[in-house]
């Protein structure tokens, strides 16, 4: 069966998309790191990084998201990731109310299928 998910943010720039999904087809009670995943997708080959959430900060204006990989910091209308070790960082645009394609969505699927069974 595949996972059920929505779409809760959706970040992106020419290179990368970074997305937090909000898994709808786990059992009631599920831990919250199952239930809520922040992933960083390559636009060329499609390929899913999973993002280790590690704590947030949230304000009116802005939006913080620690992960071990990397720091999101994002408003409404746009954001910055900056990779681990300064290696990377990424200028994004936030797109509200998107709807995924269907490529994207299957990544996704496949990502969240291969990463349950390896846990």
């Amino acid at each position: 069966m595949k996972p059920k998910f929505d779409c809760l943010y959706f970040l992106d720039n020419t290179t990368v998309f970074i997305i937090e999904i909000k898994r709808t087809d786990l059992a009631e009670g599920a831990d919250i790191s199952a239930v809520y995943n922040w992933m960083k997708i390559d636009k060329a080959t499609l390929e899913v990084t999973s993002l280790s959430f590690r704590s947030m900060d949230s304000s009116a204006q802005v939006e913080e998201r620690f992960f071990e990989e990397g720091y999101l910091k994002f408003n409404e209308d746009e954001g910055t990731f900056i990779e681990k070790f300064n290696s990377g960082q990424h200028q994004l645009t936030n797109r509200k109310n998107v709807v995924l394609s269907e490529a994207i969505k299957s990544s996704i699927e496949n990502y969240l299928l291969v990463k349950h069974l390896v846990h």
